[in-house]
């Protein structure tokens, strides 16, 4: 038997138990109950007729067994005990003396005669009620006293017939019990609403369904290495998983509205409507992919289910492998250059074209008045720095950019973290690229050359960095958007949650640290120069106090410039 079931009978069973006691002790006492109250009637009737004056004043006149029977079955008092009855309903009101002779009844036969149950506790002066059987067959009766004065002189009883009492039972008690199915029926609609209800908020599940429902959901949801995170109908969060826990950095959230978790916005905005194609977002200091999609029953909605998956290692492997890919097009580039250069050389001393192979050599050490070396880069005395330049320059190139250093380039001392700067630099570096590029849909003119200039500044453990493209600028009424998750003028469907998370993702980078990225001048057609200016800047990523020790050439040190004044003893361990 399924437990919905259970439970109704259960509750059917219970409220009828309890109808039954109630309505029967209701019932078994309401005979008495009905008894009483016919008493109370016909004592209040006697009280009435006894103290009537006429009644008083004919029974005073009547005293003594001497009574005419035949005077008084037409006499005031057998008119008004007559009447009464017939008002009240009263089986018979009964007027006798001080010797209990009937001087009124119902049946005029019997005045005159004495009356068949015992009168004297009414002549002791004392107000009876009882139940007792005389010539009218049994009833509820009172007898009363009827004073002359102090002096008792006769008593008025009255009664009401057993039957009438009974029938009266009998109504109450059919009333009582059509009530009480009326509330058995009641309580058997609430009941079976009730089991209704559990089967909807159940879903039609037995409790062992539901307990090996618990166990086999709290199995999966904590050896998923995706997390998971429900929310109701009302936006209350119902399920998450320690992995949830963990991506969105959120904790004690079951209970809770999803507005009080302080999800991000775009993270938070994939619980309002489902989107089943996964897209990035960044929490902190890492890279999701989050997804959603409904949850229905019978046509209910039950909430949403958002998914989470860690794309950071991904992200970071991804900006590895594109470092990677910068220099391996950077060798490639240079292997070609270094082939046709060394041809060229040859072909030079091959035929005697000395002095044009020195010229040609001053060129290619960067010393000529002709080098394609990119201009400053000696201003940048840190070996990271320097290679991941070069190699941005060399992928300009090959894009039809050309990348060049600004005049206030200026770097001394080493990295402490080269993945940060490069992360920031390159992607800034990139976006400049691909807006400035030939093969870009929002590039110059081919009139114009494509440029891109790059100012890196070190002001003591700090750096300040400064990308400048000659593109079409930021046209849109907020520059700050382009660091807005998923913002992009790239169509990629090939990248897993989409693009649009390289600035983003530098911002964090930026501020995670206590720095920042801002766009300086947005560009655009309203601006003298149209391209955009974005700036970094990256607090106690350089150590200004490190020399970089490949700078120090044996071959560099001159030692008759060193004199013996020069040199302090103490210096030498």
């Amino acid at each position: 038997m399924r437990l919905r079931t259970q439970v109704l009978l259960l509750q059917l069973a219970v409220i009828a138990v309890s109808l039954g006691v109630g309505f029967g002790l209701v019932i078994s006492g309401s005979d008495d109950r009905v008894r009483d109250e016919y008493a109370q009637r016909a004592l209040a009737i006697a009280q009435s007729v006894a103290a009537d004056s006429d009644v008083q004043s004919q029974v005073a006149s009547h005293q003594g067994a001497a009574v005419d029977s035949a005077e008084l079955a037409s006499g005031p008092l057998q008119t008004e005990a007559t009447a009464v009855a017939q008002r009240t309903g009263a089986l018979f009101v009964v007027i006798g003396n001080d010797l209990g002779l009937r001087l009124a009844h119902p049946e005029p036969g019997e005045i005159g005669r004495r009356v068949s149950t015992d009168p004297s506790n009414a002549l002791a002066g004392n107000e009876e009620v009882s139940t007792d059987r005389g010539t009218l067959g049994e009833s509820v009766r009172a007898k009363v006293p009827v004073y002359d004065g102090d002096r008792v002189v006769g008593f008025v009883s009255v009664g009401v017939s057993t039957a009438k009492l009974a029938t009266e039972t009998r109504r109450d008690t059919i009333a009582t019990i059509l009530i009480a199915l009326a509330a058995l029926g009641v309580g058997a609609v609430g009941s079976a609403l009730l089991a209704r209800r559990w089967r909807r908020l159940t879903l039609g599940l037995e409790p062992d369904e539901l307990t090996e429902l618990v166990r086999e959901q709290g199995a999966v949801l904590h050896s998923m290495a995706d997390g998971v995170l429900a929310v109701d109908s009302t936006g209350v969060v119902r399920v998450v998983n320690d992995t949830a826990r963990r991506l969105l950095d959120i904790t004690d959230p079951v209970g809770r509205k999803v507005d009080e978790l302080g999800l991000t916005p775009r993270v938070r905005s994939v619980l309002d409507q489902p989107i089943r194609e996964p897209i990035a977002a960044t929490v902190g200091d890492r890279v999701v992919l989050v997804s959603s999609h409904p949850v229905e029953a019978d046509g209910r909605d039950l909430g949403m289910v958002m998914s989470v998956i860690d794309r950071t290692d991904v992200e970071r492997l991804t900006r590895e492998v594109d470092s990677i890919r910068a220099m391996s097009t950077a060798l490639r580039a240079h292997r070609h250059e270094t082939a046709n250069r060394m041809h060229v050389l040859a072909g030079l001393l091959r035929h005697d074209h000395t002095a044009e192979a020195i010229a040609y050599l001053d060129e290619l050490t960067g010393a000529g008045p002709r080098s394609s070396r990119l201009e400053g880069l000696d201003n940048i005395d840190e070996p990271h720095l320097q290679a991941f330049l070069d190699a941005k320059a060399a992928h300009a190139r090959e894009r039809g950019v050309m990348l060049r250093l600004g005049d206030q380039t200026w770097v001394q001392g080493v990295l402490q973290d080269p993945v940060v700067v490069t992360t920031v630099l390159g992607n800034l570096v990139d976006n400049a690229i691909d807006a400035s590029a030939p093969d870009s849909a929002t590039a110059d003119p081919p009139d114009r050359q494509a440029v891109v200039e790059v100012e890196v500044l070190t002001d003591a453990d700090d750096m300040f960095i400064t990308v400048t493209d000659s593109g079409p600028g930021i046209d849109v009424d907020d520059p700050e958007v382009i660091f807005d998750e998923g913002v992009t003028t790239k169509a990629d469907p090939g990248v897993p949650g989409g693009r649009g998370m390289g600035l983003a993702l530098s911002r964090q980078i930026a501020r995670r640290i206590g720095g920042d990225i801002w766009v300086a001048e947005p560009g655009g057609p309203d601006a003298e120069d149209t391209g955009a200016v974005l700036v970094a800047r990256l607090p106690s990523v350089i150590n200004a106090d490190k020399i970089n020790a490949d700078k120090i050439n044996a071959d560099e040190i001159n030692a008759d410039e060193i004199t013996a004044d020069e040199i302090n003893g103490d210096d030498i361990p």
